[in-house]
């Protein structure tokens, strides 16, 4: 069967769980996702749901916020607020045409736009049904590299993964989180404790971001202390960044730096957005059993089994810790061996170790991965 109809299937009744009546906006970023756009429409009609698609060109888009105006910041928050009141689910299927396509955006007016349309994007996350995924593009194949035809494969086969078997898969380290009070995180140049008690755990078993594969919970706000190095590399706001640390007291975020040297002012830039970028917002481990590598897509590798990203920024409502704010910047530590391993405690017992979760009743997390001798 067409892996784009399975897809589209998938998205439509399992993520969205749609029902007749529904009115679900789809917006997309290229010409090259119309088959996918049009295999959602038929999904949906199925059903009786009542489908409006646009088309949201990347190099457009951003032309459009290189030159504008307060009045034009005013029309979008208008226009997202329009969303939000007529529309019941969204599917946002973006496309890389470039890391870089954003870099000549004033960080003015991304900060602007941020924060006159922050209470509808918050009402729309943590109220509505809605999928984001990345279509796959010759950029996203070359940074995974792969030939086009293979990431094609290779992208349709991560989004149709066994969700409803991995929501099983995943309840005993929701049970566990839930009843853990310290965590401790060790690894190369990374050595951070933080408390997680009475937070929920939320499992993401193929509902919102696609491919999807991951537990998150968030860090009591002022409990986060030491210093914790990404090794994964991540674009944000129109830049690439690598290895990335951060060193926290009491919760806040006191030090920052990369191997970017001549993009120092930029990283600092991201965490003054406002107070809460210097707070931590979401702890997650991610799990899903075909990603193994980074390719600096976020939606792929905040996913990737043996890793964890630890986010700082705004906390989802449905485990939220106080912390407020216009950025969510999940960066990626994965802690497998190959990668310089790392281990995980809960209430000083390990949990996991080199990416592999060592306790029996999280063995079936594992997939794929040879527990450590």
């Amino acid at each position: 069967m067409n892996k784009e109809k399975i897809l589209a299937e998938k998205l439509i009744n399992y993520s969205l769980n749609t029902k007749s009546k529904d009115k679900i906006l789809i917006t997309y970023q290229s010409i090259k996702c119309i088959n996918l756009v049009k295999y959602l429409i038929e999904e949906a009609n199925k059903i009786g749901a009542i489908c409006h698609s646009v088309y949201d060109d990347v190099e457009l888009s951003n032309y459009h916020k290189m030159l504008t105006t307060d009045d034009r910041i005013n029309l979008i928050a208008k226009y997202k607020e329009f969303e939000l009141n007529n529309f019941d689910a969204f599917i946002n299927i973006k496309y890389n045409l470039n890391d870089f396509e954003g870099k000549n955006v004033p960080d003015e007016i991304t900060r602007e736009i941020l924060e006159r349309t922050y209470k509808t994007h918050n009402k729309l996350v943590n109220e509505r049904r809605w999928v984001l995924l990345n279509y796959p593009s010759a950029v996203d194949a070359y940074k995974a590299s792969m030939t086009l035809e293979d990431f094609y494969n290779y992208s349709m086969d991560v989004m149709n993964v066994d969700y409803a078997t991995m929501s099983k898969d995943i309840l005993p380290l929701k049970r566990l989180m839930e009843k853990t009070d310290k965590v401790h995180i060790v690894g190369p140049k990374t050595d951070i404790t933080f408390s997680i008690k009475g937070m929920p755990a939320i499992p993401c078993v193929g509902n919102s971001n696609i491919p999807d594969g991951e537990i998150y919970t968030a860090p009591v706000k002022n409990s986060v202390n030491g210093i914790i190095t990404y090794n994964t590399s991540s674009t944000y706001r129109g830049e690439v960044f690598h290895n990335i640390s951060l060193e926290f007291k009491d919760g806040k975020i006191i030090n920052v730096k990369s191997d970017d040297n001549n993009k120092q002012d930029k990283l600092l830039e991201i965490f003054q957005t406002d107070e809460g970028a210097r707070y931590v917002g979401e702890f997650s481990f991610g799990v899903n059993p075909m990603i193994y590598n980074a390719m600096g897509d976020i939606l792929f590798d905040e996913k990737i089994i043996g890793s964890i990203h630890f986010t700082p920024g705004a906390a989802y409502k449905d485990c939220y810790n106080g912390n407020d704010s216009n950025i969510h910047w999940d960066l990626v530590l994965i802690q497998r061996k190959e990668y310089g391993g790392g281990e995980i405690y809960f209430d000083d017992k390990l949990v996991r170790k080199d990416g592999i979760f060592v306790l029996k009743e999280l063995e079936k997390l594992n997939y794929n991965l040879k527990k450590p001798i």
